[in-house]
């Protein structure tokens, strides 16, 4: 299964480390936090990702280019024709694709922009920029379970996010603006989506949460993984500041490869 993963926004809300990078390579613990995501597919077999790189897509190129010297100890001997040794190669199993899927592109657009190597298969969907634990293996049996075209993972948090209108059966039926004092469930990515999707989807000015999500909710084909474990967007340094700590314990919810 591919998981497509959205990393091409500006990040101006941490804009104190993404004037240097785009925000997913944004390091906690060390490594980019689009590593950590990919980890988290990885942890449960899933090893191909897409990447929609837009803004400054070259430093996400140029890192997997250079996977094993960021992660690997190197010695380089000049004395004999620059001679490189990689000593205890560190490896991932994956198959990454980046493409630059523009710089002011839309959410949609860049999913529009990704098709031809999506396939026709079902596959998964999520922004680079936040963590949790979910169990993917259950994720996926609830999105078999239905036969809809999109499964959204909905977590209850109260933040500044569009809010999910959720039927009793799980079906989301419309989404909406946050109120003050709104407790409902918000959309926190980690999507199964059908290439049928697509039908849903028209150029770069499409915001995957607007008409496309809103239209397959009026069309029935929305359905909500209601996930009450741990999950955490990293949009300001304070929420950076938040997982290092994670990190630093050692109780981080989602590094369930370390456990």
């Amino acid at each position: 299964m591919k998981v497509v993963i959205l990393a091409g926004g500006y990040g101006t809300r941490i804009s104190e480390e993404s004037h240097l990078k785009p925000k997913p390579m944004i390091e906690i613990g060390g490594k980019p936090i689009l590593w950590h995501i990919m980890k988290e597919y990885s942890y449960y077999g899933i090893n191909e990702f897409i990447i929609c790189a837009g803004y400054k897509q070259h430093v996400i190129k140029e890192w997997f280019a250079n996977y094993y010297l960021h992660n690997s100890d190197i010695t380089f001997d000049f004395s004999d024709d620059n001679k490189m040794t990689v000593h205890s190669n560190v490896a991932e199993p994956w198959k990454v694709t980046i493409v630059d899927t523009g710089l002011n592109t839309m959410t949609g657009g860049r999913l529009k922009r990704v098709q031809k190597f999506v396939g026709d298969e079902t596959f998964m969907l999520t922004y680079g920029d936040g963590v949790c634990d979910i169990d993917m293996n259950k994720l996926l049996e609830f999105h078999k379970s239905h036969g809809k075209i999109a499964t959204i993972t909905a977590v209850q948090l109260g933040q500044r996010f569009g809010i999910l209108d959720i039927t009793d059966e799980g079906v989301i039926t419309s989404f909406r603006e946050k109120d003050d004092e709104d407790k409902a469930r918000i959309n926190g990515g980690y999507m199964v989506l059908e290439p049928k999707v697509f039908d849903y989807l028209v150029d770069d000015t499409t915001v995957f949460e607007q008409a496309p999500m809103k239209g397959m909710a009026a069309d029935g084909q929305l359905m909500a993984y209601e996930f009450d474990g741990y999950w955490q967007c990293m949009d300001t340094k304070r929420e950076m500041d938040k997982l290092n700590a994670l990190i630093d314990s050692g109780k981080a919810p989602w590094m369930k490869w370390n456990k």
